[in-house]
Formats: C-alpha cells, sequence, structure tokens
C-alpha cells in the first residue's frame, strides 16, 4: 500500500509542488509540532496548526453550514492575514488551514499565498472556481493543496449544496487540479444520504482512477442556524467510520485523513488539545469553526502569539472539555459552551447574532468519543505518526472519571 501510494505522488505530482509540500508541511509542520510539546511544558499553548476562515461569502448553500454564507460579505483583508501570517511564522508555524465560505471568492486570495511561500495551506474548497488558469497558478506557487469537497451523487450533492450541477461543476475543479500536477484531496462530510455511497473501498478506488493522493472523511455535524439534525449519524455509525478509515488506510493506496483520534484509537478534540484554533471571516479568535463565540479579534494590536498564549477564554474552552470529554464539546454538551460563552462575556461571532439561540435548540449527541469501542491504527506509517505528532498530549490527565458520551 505504502509503496504504491508513494510511487503514484511522486509520478503524478509537480516537484515544485512536491518539495514545497515536503519541506514547509512535513520538516517544518513536524518541527512546530515539536515546538508546540515544548511549550506545553512550560505551561505556554500555542497551536501548531491555525485555520482561517478568510471570508464568509460562498455560491453554494450547504445543508448544515454554520457560515453567514448569505450575508453581507465579510472578510480578513490582506495586510492582517500577512500580519497573522507572519507572526504565527515567527513562533514556529508553517502550516494554515483556509476555510470560507468559499476561499477562491476571496480577492486576494493568490496574493496571499505568493507572499509566504515558506509556508503550506491546505484549501477548503467546493472547487467549483478552480480553473484551469486558477490550477496552473496553484502549481506555480506550490505551496497549496486543494481539499475539494464532494458530498454525493448527482442527486445526493444538488440537495446537500443547495444548488443544481453541483457535482459536475466540482468535479471539472478537480480534474483541473489534477491535470495541473497538485497534490489533491477529496473530503466529505458524512451523513445519512451519502454514508452508504462514499464510505466505500469503491468511492476509493474512484478516487484513485481519478488521480485523487488524500481523502478526509469528516461525520456532519448539525450545528448552526439549520441544524438538519436527520442527516446526522447514529453512534454506531460513527464506530464504522472509525473501522472502515484504520482498515483502508492499510490497505489501499490512498491517504486518508482524520482529525478525532489518536494511534491508540482514543478519541480527542484538536480544540481540546491546543493543537488548532480558529480565525473567522471577522478575525475572531474561536476556540473551533463551530463554536462561534469570542474575546479577541486579529484586528487587536496585539500578535496572534500574544492573544493564542494568554486567552482566558480559550484556556478555559479547552481545560473544560478536556475534563468532560474527549469528543466534541459542542455537540455533547451544548449547555457547558453557553456556560462558557456567558462567563467570560464572549460575543456571538455570527452575523445573525443567533448562536446561543442555536445552542438551546441542540440535542446532546454522541460525537466521536465512544468508551469502549477503540479502534487502534492498524498501518505503522499512520501509528507512528500519530503517537508522536498528533495526539492528546496529556491533556485529558484530569477528565472525570465519570464523563461519557451522550
Amino acid at each position: 500500500m505504502l509503496l504504491s501510494l508513494s510511487s503514484r505522488i511522486l509520478s503524478t505530482v509537480d516537484t515544485h509542488c512536491l518539495t514545497k509540500m515536503a519541506w514547509n508541511f512535513g520538516f517544518k509542520g513536524a518541527r512546530s509540532v515539536m515546538l508546540f510539546r515544548q511549550r506545553q511544558k512550560q505551561g505556554i499553548v500555542f497551536p501548531p496548526f491555525l485555520y482561517l476562515s478568510i471570508l464568509n461569502s460562498c455560491n453554494l448553500r450547504c445543508q448544515g453550514c454554520w457560515v453567514d454564507v448569505a450575508s453581507p460579505r465579510e472578510m480578513i483583508p490582506l495586510d492582517e492575514l500577512n500580519r497573522l501570517v507572519n507572526d504565527a511564522r515567527a513562533h514556529g508555524n508553517s502550516f494554515f488551514g483556509i476555510l470560507g465560505g468559499e476561499p477562491f471568492l476571496h480577492p486576494d486570495l493568490f496574493d496571499f499565498l505568493a507572499q509566504h511561500p515558506d509556508c503550506y495551506f491546505q484549501i477548503f474548497t467546493n472547487g467549483q472556481l478552480i480553473t484551469s488558469k486558477a490550477a496552473a497558478k496553484l502549481r506555480q506557487l506550490g505551496n497549496a493543496t486543494p481539499l475539494v469537497s464532494i458530498e454525493g451523487t448527482d442527486k445526493v450533492s444538488d440537495l446537500r449544496r443547495g444548488n443544481k450541477d453541483v457535482l459536475d461543476r466540482t468535479l471539472r475543479g478537480l480534474r483541473n487540479c489534477l491535470d495541473a500536477r497538485l497534490l489533491t484531496g477529496v473530503a466529505t462530510s458524512l451523513c445519512q444520504t451519502n454514508i452508504d455511497d462514499l464510505l466505500s473501498e469503491t468511492w476509493l478506488r474512484k478516487l484513485i482512477s481519478w488521480g485523487v493522493h488524500y481523502t478526509w472523511f469528516h461525520t456532519y455535524r448539525p450545528v448552526g442556524p439549520k441544524i438538519s439534525a436527520e442527516l446526522a449519524l447514529t453512534p454506531e455509525q460513527i464506530t464504522r467510520v472509525r473501522r472502515f478509515v484504520v482498515e483502508k488506510r492499510a490497505s489501499v493506496p490512498i491517504a486518508i485523513i482524520d482529525a478525532y483520534y489518536d494511534h491508540n484509537g482514543q478519541a480527542l478534540c484538536p480544540m481540546a488539545t491546543g493543537i488548532s484554533h480558529h480565525i473567522s471571516p471577522g478575525g475572531h479568535v474561536e476556540p473551533c469553526p463551530i463554536i462561534q463565540f469570542a474575546r479577541e479579534n486579529v484586528r487587536d494590536s496585539r500578535g496572534i502569539y500574544d492573544v493564542l498564549t494568554t486567552s482566558a477564554f480559550l484556556r478555559d474552552f479547552r481545560e473544560t472539555a478536556a475534563r468532560h470529554t474527549r469528543g466534541c464539546i459542542v455537540l455533547e454538551r451544548p449547555d457547558l459552551v453557553k456556560a462558557l460563552a456567558a462567563k467570560h462575556n464572549a460575543a456571538d461571532t455570527t452575523q445573525r447574532k443567533s448562536a446561543v439561540a442555536e445552542l438551546d435548540s441542540m440535542v446532546p449527541r454522541t460525537s466521536q468519543y465512544r468508551p469502549g469501542d477503540e479502534i487502534p491504527e492498524q498501518h505503522w506509517m499512520y501509528r507512528l505518526a500519530k503517537k508522536y505528532f498528533f495526539n492528546d498530549f496529556g491533556v485529558y490527565s484530569n477528565m472525570d472519571p465519570s464523563a461519557k458520551s451522550p
């Protein structure tokens, strides 16, 4: 599996792009995690991976979306993006996730990428705005990987994403990326309408036949103004997803990412561990993308390092989440999220100003934390990588022993 995957990547990805990925993400990303661990021993938490939602606008209207995509455009301007990344880079960071809305609607996206050749960016996109010209520009820059979202068959995609001809237009963008020899991934938010179609080896083999290099299966999270709770996976299906990912990582030549389990299969939350936090389109510094409350903003005169390492709000969120669950505090304990926001007098960072009411409407449900159903990594590469660079970093040592998933 590993030999076949490596050979496929080496033969289909542009050398410039591959070199940037290996150095900026591979070597420097590993170094940023080591710096994170060293700081953590001193009681300092500065995430090695930051996720930036650079604007709220989008050309689609997806079920369960928590972003104010239909509201007036709100975005982080180029000068603020540069200041944020430069400060994080000065403290050892090199990897940034770029989210929206739809990132390719940001007028300065390519200028932003070009001004940080020593960093690496993963762009979460629906792919529909990636023309052959845009893909060629990404190849020239070399420091970004598009992660294209595909949500199901033709009919399911149109329903899930609130438009027509969604799949075909997305596949055109995906093909432009692959034709440009970009390191390219496909992401799917697994839900009731697509799990049987896409959680399969047949789907993985189709991605491989197209030339896709990696994939990322999220589980649908019923949050936001239109929760669409009927799409949420059952606890048994969540375990099914985990088992599938572990088994196929060991047998199918495509990289499969996940962000919610360690090498022993124990659940974790990247926010609670401190390995990542989120910046909203309004510049708000949030615990994670689906927790839309904040006390600080990147427009503060302080740098992002100072903000993140001194925020009592973020520290309280991490510690409270880690005491109560190894899973998602939003899904399992929306009452705690509401209480923490009130305790710190945190601002509702949405334009719709209904974040508290949305929490009140939520029914607690199981997330990735399913005690007794842990499924350890099978493949030695994933097991070693997670053991040293993506684990719980000891933050659950004070967890309430009576805490359990709903």
